[in-house]
């Protein structure tokens, strides 16, 4: 069994792989200031809760670096394996065209080995968490850039903790797109406004390209987006506990 944790800014989601097959999943709230003990106890309840006696190894991929060394000593404390951390030194098999390939983040590295593996390219890959990023791969697999927005959580937040009358609101998509009253017309433009950007970015990639792409969505907020969109979209909950499950496999 193989343990692999994807480290987000907001939430942490923890995947036990038995070979290709995903057993079970959890997302825990991503705390900084926790301690090792802190995270150890989460994990042991996350494995006692999914009846996992052992694990054989493990794997992070972390957007959160001080969280690095916390977390990499509660596994080792409760799993009794060293974790493997997505990083410098680390065997991907991606060919990234970027400016500085030492600054992508490991979520971005991780997303893209799993959708290449998993889907045709060319590809946009849409990560939709506290941030949204989208990834872009050419036919010839090669990691050619992206984009980065706020994410549509984080804009909510904002807008609420910046204004004297907007509340706070889930996110899910109301009855129509023009809504008459305040929660709903907010509700509207989250759903159905990023739901909106991502066709249009969609078109303009293509258009930058010349050819037509696969639509990849995953993230906490993946599947209320992606559901709206007029574009075709395959949405993908665990592409990155995929991704994590391909990374171990090529540095063990």
């Amino acid at each position: 069994m193989i343990l692999a944790v994807d480290v987000g800014n907001t939430n942490t989601v923890l995947g036990i792989l038995d070979g290709e097959e995903l057993v079970s999943s959890g997302r825990l709230a991503t705390i900084i200031y926790e301690t090792e003990d802190d995270y150890a106890m989460k994990l042991h309840s996350f494995l006692q809760l999914n009846n996992i006696d052992k694990i054989d190894g493990a794997i992070i991929s972390s957007v959160v670096p001080a969280l690095n060394r916390t977390l990499t000593k509660a596994i080792k404390k409760v799993a009794k394996v060293d974790a493997l951390i997505v990083g410098p030194g680390i065997k991907t098999g991606l060919n990234i065209k970027i400016d500085n390939p030492a600054e992508l983040g490991a979520d971005l590295v991780v997303g893209a080995v799993a959708s290449i593996n998993k889907y045709p390219c060319p590809q946009v890959i849409f990560d939709l968490g506290t941030a949204t990023t989208a990834t872009v791969i050419d036919k010839n697999k090669t990691y050619l850039g992206g984009l980065l927005l706020c994410g549509v959580k984080t804009a909510i937040n904002a807008i609420s903790s910046g204004t004297a009358q907007l509340p706070q609101v889930d996110i899910t998509a109301p009855d129509k797109v023009i809504c008459s009253n305040t929660i709903d017309c907010m509700r509207s433009g989250a759903v159905y406004g990023n739901a909106a950007m991502l066709d249009g970015l969609v078109k303009r990639i293509e258009k930058e390209l010349g050819e037509k792409v696969t639509v990849v969505v995953t993230g906490g907020l993946g599947k209320t987006i992606s559901s709206e969109c007029e574009t075709d979209v395959i949405y993908d909950e665990d592409l990155l506990i995929d991704g994590l499950r391909l990374i171990y496999e090529k540095n063990n």
